[in-house]
């Protein structure tokens, strides 16, 4: 059952930015970074950082739709994780419990489709119950595929496809990036644009493959103070860009 959590009861309805020009059917994934330390800098436990950091997803999400985003993949647990404090990690796993309690019903409402990439056996059994629960009941949602990055290695997911398909001797590029949608859960496209917040400028082992041609913006200020005027300005500046995918530009003379 649904229950509301007091900490994230806020609407997914805010106010929003306008939709740049150019913005059209985007995949944006974002690396959400940041949210220990901007709680370490106000003195505050680093689960305070991770609610925060959870209350940015929201303005985000309820934005994206607004900015020709069509695909939303956010990095909220890396595989590497498991190596902080387990009580971080614990708390982490439980503010996402909270989390898609109170915004499956929102999700729902706003038709967007939730799903969780990343592995699942080492999730809490009531964490991965919530999750089907979420998956099924916004399934039919058009407006927004929302992915959210669980227990997330890229190399183990391309690692997986590989493996579940190891004895087919003719496979192309194409069919085993499809193969690897499979094995995330809910497909996936290639990515358009990588935002990492917190100031790291690396990819940290997240989507990989999906990333092979993707723009990337990096910024200094850490995920909880991100908003949806930031988002817009990134697509922006994306759109600014001249993407060949290994090509020549449409004006270069030979």
């Amino acid at each position: 059952m649904l229950v509301q959590n007091p900490v994230l009861e806020k609407p997914l309805h805010q106010s929003r930015p306008s939709v740049p020009t150019a913005a059209s059917q985007l995949h944006v994934a974002i690396i959400c970074d940041g949210n220990g330390r901007w709680a370490t800098s106000r003195a505050l436990p680093r689960s305070a950082g991770h609610r925060a950091g959870a209350e940015a997803a929201r303005r985000v999400i309820s934005s994206a739709p607004h900015l020709g985003i069509h695909t939303l993949t956010l990095f909220a647990l890396s595989s590497a994780n498991w190596a902080r404090p387990a009580a971080e990690v614990a708390a982490i796993l439980q503010i996402l419990q909270e989390y898609l309690l109170a915004e499956t019903s929102h999700c729902l409402d706003e038709g967007v489709r939730l799903n969780i990439i990343g592995r699942r056996d080492r999730l809490p059994a009531a964490l991965r119950e919530t999750i089907a629960d979420a998956e099924t009941l916004t399934a039919n949602g058009r407006k927004l595929h929302l992915r959210l990055a669980i227990d997330y290695s890229a190399r183990h997911t391309i690692f997986q496809a590989a493996t579940k398909f190891y004895k087919v001797t003719a496979l192309s590029s194409e069919a085993f990036g499809n193969i690897l949608a499979e094995v995330q859960r809910g497909g996936s496209t290639d990515v358009d644009l990588l935002i990492r917040t917190g100031g790291e400028q690396r990819l940290s082992d997240f989507l990989l493959w999906e990333c092979a041609f993707a723009e990337f913006c990096f910024l200094p200020k850490r995920w909880p103070d991100f908003t949806p005027k930031d988002l817009r300005d990134m697509i922006r500046e994306f759109e600014q860009r001249e993407r060949t995918h290994g090509g020549l530009p449409h004006d270069c003379e030979l």
